[in-house]
């Protein structure tokens, strides 16, 4: 049985005197942090908290962030991370579900102060705070089936439910990356992704407990992520397709030193094979590695390791095989499994898959059936069990009685050197049902494609039902959740506003 409290004891033990964290200028050693989350633990007692409560986070990624991540479930409370681009209305949903004792934030938060009982400010208040603390020690009643984190989900689904995720289904992930990625205590992993998405958190444990170094990263920007791999020897991070992109975009024409790179990981989101093939020619001496899962499965399911080996394979659009103790499925609607080859509904069982959805047992029943968490992902499996993903079931397209896979169409629009960024989704057609429109971000906004070019491109590779109807060129990035996955949602709404259909 492991809880949060063993990496912490560990990694005292054994790397104390070890450079932990990098933030900025911000230089902590292991023993520096594990005194501090006792702090941080014993203040919360001193505000009244007990076992089980919940401790909200609204905050970029910091040293504290990786402090509170850690030290707050082995208290024995309950992390509530939050969103940084949900509106207001959101926030105040996700606090009052939880039913929030204390956030932790680096910003004015108005009227969401009345949510909590306490707010604590990251950036006038905790270290005053934790300096003036008595310390702690880690709950040794905390058991590995115990709440350690509620996560919301974030938007490209619709309504943000809490993730439930015990000691258990967050230990059960920290050993899958340690494994996959190869941490050890010559790691150097780059925070990047952010820590409120339980991809991006997914390291905290795993580089604790292997007495790597975690440099994080406030604000996302390519130029800023590239200048720390260059300064700090960054040896490992991860990202969703759309980090990976921007920085391999910029290493192309504006290089810096990134030879320390060792694994660039991503995940979040289908990829598509041309930001990977990009992204080796920027990133050379990296292995790329294609990480698959979810929240609801604390995150990881699946892994492809070595990407860029396969890139000229059909393989280069699998999303690999499943991470050790983990079991991956496909289902039909009638939930038998579908023969090798044919598209079901991605279905995943271990100890890494949540509890449920808090406070929301009926949505927990859709999803959680008979051991299996139905992940609302289409996809097949080939004869080695490497899984390919399809599409969303939300937002597969069906037109004129044929299923369109928006990620396939994707693909072939990355293709295109004049593309940038690519979403296709279904709009209403009163012939066919739905339509397949496509909306792109030109590379060079100066000189932008034209969509008749693009449209010529796509029937060169599809079947005629397959190629867009109508394609939009943007200079604008397309809208994006905290993590980075790109909204479809949001573009899909004016479409279909007014109608029946879902949107979601």
């Amino acid at each position: 049985m492991h809880t949060f409290s063993d990496p912490m004891t560990y990694a005292e033990r054994m790397f104390g005197r070890r450079l932990a964290v990098v933030c900025g200028d911000v230089r902590l050693t292991y023993a520096e942090v594990a005194d501090r989350s006792r702090r941080l633990i014993g203040a919360l007692d001193s505000l009244g908290l007990e076992s089980g409560d919940r401790v909200a986070i609204l905050s970029a990624n910091s040293h504290q962030y990786i402090e509170y991540y850690q030290a707050v479930p082995a208290g024995g409370y309950v992390i509530v991370p939050l969103n940084t681009r949900h509106a207001a209305p959101e926030l105040r949903y996700a606090l009052e579900d939880a039913g929030a004792k204390v956030l932790l934030t680096d910003r004015d938060v108005g009227d969401l102060s009345e949510c909590v009982q306490h707010v604590i400010r990251l950036d006038t208040e905790y270290e005053g705070l934790i300096a003036g603390a008595t310390p702690r020690d880690f709950a040794t009643d905390a058991h590995e089936d115990s709440l350690a984190g509620l996560f919301y989900t974030g938007g490209t689904t619709g309504a943000s439910k809490g993730v439930m995720l015990s000691h258990r289904n967050l230990i059960a992930n920290t050993f899958h990356s340690m494994k996959l990625l190869e941490l050890d205590q010559d790691s150097v992993y780059m925070v990047m992704a952010p820590l409120f998405h339980a991809a991006g958190s997914n390291s905290v444990l795993a580089c604790t407990w292997t007495g790597g170094v975690q440099v994080a990263v406030p604000a996302f920007t390519a130029e800023e992520t590239l200048d720390l791999v260059a300064r700090e020897r960054v040896t490992d991070t991860l990202g969703v397709p759309t980090m990976m992109a921007a920085m391999a975009e910029l290493q192309l024409t504006e290089p810096r030193d990134v030879s320390s790179l060792r694994s660039f990981a991503h995940g979040g989101s289908p990829i598509a094979t041309e930001v990977v093939r990009r992204s080796h020619q920027a990133f050379p001496e990296a292995e790329l590695v294609h990480l698959y899962g979810a929240t609801e499965t604390a995150p990881l399911a699946t892994c492809l390791r070595h990407e860029e080996r396969v890139l000229e394979s059909e393989r280069a659009r699998s999303c690999g095989q499943p991470v050790p103790g983990v079991d991956v499925r496909i289902f039909n609607d009638a939930g038998d499994e579908v023969p090798t080859g044919e598209v079901g509904e991605v279905a995943i069982r271990g100890a890494n898959v949540m509890r449920g959805y808090w406070n929301k047992p009926e949505q927990s029943a859709e999803v959680l059936r008979a051991g299996w968490y139905y992940s609302g992902d289409l996809g097949f499996a080939d004869d080695e069990g490497y899984v390919f993903l399809v599409d969303r079931k939300k937002d597969m397209i069906v037109t004129g009685g044929e299923n369109v896979y928006s990620t396939e169409v994707e693909d072939v629009l990355y293709r295109h050197p004049g593309v940038l960024e690519a979403a296709v989704f279904g709009v209403p057609d009163p012939q066919w049902g739905e339509a397949v429109l496509a909306v792109v971000v030109a590379r060079d906004a100066s000189a932008p494609v034209a969509a008749e070019d693009l449209v010529k491109f796509c029937r060169e590779s599809l079947a005629g039902y397959k190629v867009p109807k109508r394609i939009e060129v943007q200079a604008a990035e397309l809208p994006k959740s905290g993590p980075g996955k790109i909204l479809k949602r949001e573009l899909r709404a004016p479409y279909w506003e007014g109608r029946s259909e879902s949107i979601s």
